[in-house]
């Protein structure tokens, strides 16, 4: 094994990024950043400093500025091929520049180049952005801060325009030189219950009795080895609500910024039925690349990744409804499916499929998306049962524009639901497929468990389908409202449903209201969700919902520059400009224009490290302006007695990590035993059958604790056949052992029910208080609904 030897960037180069802080402002389910990244340069020569940096897809950036030696620059937005010839025209003129771009292949990936830096000279680099919230399952507003940036698959194809392709050096986490420190604002006026984080806050400090306001801090010693994550928890979240902004009136009609634009949030009160007996072909599409070897989070104990995948395909396949059709493929480098095409859900195939999964590792190389999902939208439909497609990955890819683009083109003929694995997914993937088919994206970080996330989804995807969706506005005369978002044709109980608008024409008198109405038919019933609000726009000095507004547009008509289609490039563009919202097209750029020092030769070009989450082993380089060097000149040999930790290119760590499993640097009782070892639930799932019955037999007297011969011993025979017995046990072993889970069986759980009410009929109390009896149960009765 190569060992590390000194992050030379420290020891002979020094870092020029000194630290980042973040200012947060959250104001009922809307985030404002300001993020700054200070700079100093502490050589003899002047430096261009580059780092990249993730961001959430979601993000508006509106504004970027620099603060040089006391003077501010504010940075003009400019098409990106304009703003790089600007830039380098700037540099070259001795000038200093400041340039943000976004990745052309994928919207959560940000570079920033700091230019012509003078030594002894500081920066303070500062952008500014907007985003929604999304709203967890147990009501919780959801902000991350990402902090890591995962090296991402390069495949032949990848677009050379990417500034992933940038071999940016990456170290060990302790070795980190910069900082980050965030301060967090929460308001809301329906009050604030309590926030959490998986980062180590600050005690949270209410700022009034009401607690309608808090604030929060990041502990000192983050060491970038996770996005920050704050779970926010509101007294009310599912209150109705429209904010009215208002606009520039000095802008040219027609513009998305002049008129007053709106945000309307609906919690549409879908009723809760149960799930289709038998329609719908479900496909799981499972990430297999090397990189699903490592743990779902950065503790060493928690979980592998492929570990939990293998555990939430067992749940899903025993969750699914018996007369539908389903099939598993697993991708890496390659791809490989289970069955030829999608089969009938029965039990033979359930067990083949099952024998699969107990083998599966992460052993395909590489993340290679696209051409499984084309292979999956080849096969033709089958009548009768729409395709609902899950995708599980870590979202460590370069072509997302164009994932994005294959499930666009086929959004008709399913409906995407997408989950991203650990640190760092990508969430312009993630959440970019979920949208252009109408499904719904999940992030798994942290504690989160992928089973219950992935079966929350199933059931959701199991629920009728909502139909003829409108969004109707009743205004004053002379007032009209023009849509900005598109087309709302799918929603899904429990969620927040977000519209933005544009009103226009005549503004009426102070104490006017007005009305927006939201209808869905269900199963043939129609409902109708209403909000009154008044017609008086609000200033807000960052333009917020219009910059939001804006952002939405952009997501439905960029999809970087090269999958962007011809008719679309135009409008995101002009849209980009006249928003100040930055996209594929457009770039910030700043520029200090009264420093004018020529440059003599070419400036020493400062490649800013990234964190290295996973323990690696591979060659050792580091980025200067000449190209790539080996990590250990021969002119500065380490210390035999003092070994210094290296820094690896980006490159290096993208094969490394899609070998994952050939480091030793995690073992795992899975890598050689297949088996779910103690996981009693696990292994109490594993062995339903199909149709939700259990066997009678000794695995399931293993996972009960009692030996067969006593299970059989106390079997009512004369109530209920064996089969009958086992199932009724089976089902009170998962209410007294597995309750905490019990999102995650609760599908399979129910198919078990339908299964006994039907086999065991009118004996079914006598042969539940048996079973009770027997396993010396507390469990209720009533969970059987007699």
């Amino acid at each position: 094994m190569v060992h590390f030897y000194g992050l030379l960037t420290l020891q002979w180069e020094p870092v020029p990024l000194k630290s980042i802080s973040v200012s947060v402002s959250i104001y009922e389910f809307v985030a404002g950043v300001s993020a700054t990244l200070n700079y100093e340069n502490e050589e003899k020569v002047p430096l261009e400093a580059v780092f990249l940096f993730p961001m959430d897809e979601d993000s508006a950036v509106y504004s970027f500025e620099a603060l040089v030696d006391g003077k501010k620059i504010v940075a003009e937005l400019q098409d990106k091929m304009k703003a790089r010839t600007n830039y380098e025209k700037a540099i070259s003129q001795g000038h200093q520049a400041f340039l943000l771009e976004e990745d052309s292949s994928s919207r959560d990936v940000f570079s920033c180049n700091v230019g012509n830096l003078q030594p002894g000279s500081k920066a303070a680099v500062t952008l500014k952005y907007v985003q929604e919230l999304p709203l967890e399952a147990d009501r919780a507003l959801r902000f991350v801060l990402p902090a890591v940036l995962n090296p991402r698959y390069q495949f032949s194809g990848s677009s050379k325009d990417s500034c992933l392709n940038v071999k940016t050096p990456i170290v060990p986490v302790e070795d980190l030189p910069y900082t980050l420190s965030m301060v967090a604002t929460i308001d809301s006026k329906h009050g604030i219950e309590k926030v959490q984080s998986n980062c180590p806050l600050s005690p949270t400090e209410y700022l009034g009795e009401d607690k309608t306001s808090a604030q929060v801090s990041l502990a000192a010693g983050h060491k970038f080895d996770r996005d920050v994550e704050l779970l926010i928890y509101y007294s009310e979240v599912h209150t109705p609500s429209v904010v009215l902004e208002m606009g520039m009136p000095k802008m040219k009609p027609g513009r998305l910024m002049r008129d007053p634009s709106a945000m309307v949030s609906f919690y549409p009160n879908i009723p809760e039925d149960q799930p289709s007996n038998t329609c719908g072909e479900f496909v799981f599409l499972m990430d297999r690349s090397g990189s699903m070897q490592s743990p779902m989070s950065s503790q060493d104990t928690s979980q592998l990744r492929i570990q939990a995948a293998k555990e939430t395909l067992i749940l899903l396949l025993k969750s699914l409804p018996m007369g539908c059709y389903f099939n598993i493929y697993g991708f890496g480098s390659s791809y490989e499916a289970y069955f030829p095409k999608s089969v009938k859900y029965t039990q033979q195939t359930m067990e083949e499929a099952l024998g699969r999964v107990k083998l599966m590792q992460a052993d395909l190389g590489g993340t290679e998306i696209l051409a499984p999902l084309q292979n999956i939208y080849r096969e033709p439909s089958i009548p009768g049962h729409p395709l609902q497609l899950f995708v599980f990955t870590d979202g460590e890819v370069t072509d997302t524009f164009s994932v994005i683009k294959e499930v666009r083109i086929n959004r008709q003929k399913h409906r995407c639901f997408s989950f991203g694995i650990g640190e760092g997914a990508s969430t312009s993937l993630i959440k970019g497929i979920a949208r252009a088919s109408g499904g719904t994206s999940e992030f798994i970080t942290g504690k989160d468990r992928m089973q219950s996330k992935a079966l929350r989804t199933l059931k959701r995807s199991l629920q009728p389908v909502v139909e003829d969706v409108s969004v109707s506005w009743h205004l004053p005369p002379g007032l009209s409202a023009k849509m900005l978002s598109p087309e709302q044709t799918v929603i899904f109980r429990g969620q927040r449903l977000i519209i933005y608008a544009q009103l226009t024409g005549r503004m009426p008198a102070a104490e006017t209201t007005a009305k927006v109405c939201l209808k869905y038919t269900l199963q043939g019933k129609t409902f109708e969700d209403k909000v009154t609000f008044p017609v008086q726009p609000k200033p807000d000095v960052n333009f917020t919902i219009h910059r939001l507004a804006a952002k939405s547009l952009l997501q439905t008509k960029d999809m970087g520059l090269r999958d962007t289609p011809a008719s679309d490039k135009k409008d995101a563009l002009n849209l980009s400009l006249e928003s100040g919202i930055i996209s594929s097209f457009t770039a910030f750029i700043a520029i200090n224009k009264e420093l004018n020092k020529p440059v003599q030769g070419p400036l020493a070009h400062r490649d800013i490290p990234r964190p290295m989450l996973l323990g690696a082993s591979a060659p050792l380089k580091i980025r200067c302006q000449s190209g790539f060097r080996k990590a250990l000149p021969s002119d500065r040999p380490p210390s035999a007695s003092q070994p210094r930790r290296g820094v690896m290119c980006c490159e290096a760590v993208s094969f490394q990590m899609d070998n994952y499993s050939l480091c030793g640097l995690i073992s795992h009782k899975d890598r050689h035993n297949p088996g779910f070892g103690e996981n009693y639930l696990v292994q109490l799932i594993y062995h339903q059958n199909a149709n939700g019955s259990w066997d009678l037999n000794e695995d399931l007297a293993k996972v009960l604790g009692v030996s067969l011969e006593e299970i059989t011993a106390a079997h009512p025979a004369e109530l209920v056949d064996s089969s009958g017995w086992a199932t009724i046990l089976a089902v009170i072993w998962l209410h007294g052992n597995g309750k905490d889970l019990k999102c995650e069986w609760e599908l399979l759980e129910r198919k078990a029910m339908a299964w006994m009410r039907v086999h065991a009929g009118s004996t079914m109390p006598l042969v539940v208080k048996a079973a009770i009896t027997f396993l010396k149960s507390s469990v209720d009765p009533a969970i059987f609904a007699f």
